[in-house]
């Protein structure tokens, strides 16, 4: 006869594996904990977004400094015609 109700026999395990599994738990729950806290926090967000807009310009700057010479001229022509504009219609009123 088997013993259903039984419970399987679990493998004994050395203090040193127990903390090991303890450790690393410990790591992923850290992981975690912070990786909840960067989504949280948004300032901290804005700052890595504003790093990265950074860095993609340094490197298309870097790569073609052409291209990049024009689109910053064209944002400076937009910037003052929006500004004429501006002061056109603003003076017309």
């Amino acid at each position: 006869m088997s013993d259903a109700g039984a419970a399987p026999e679990v493998p004994q395990r050395s203090k040193e594996q127990l903390h090991a599994d303890i450790e690393k738990t410990r790591a992923d729950l850290k992981a975690t904990l912070d990786a909840i806290e960067f989504k949280l926090n948004l300032p901290k967000q804005a700052r890595h977004a504003g790093h990265r807009v950074k860095s993609r310009i340094a490197s298309f700057r870097d790569q073609n400094p052409i291209g990049f010479a024009v689109g910053v001229a064209g944002a400076v022509a937009a910037v003052a015609a929006a500004a004429v504009l501006g002061f056109r219609f603003a003076s017309k009123k």
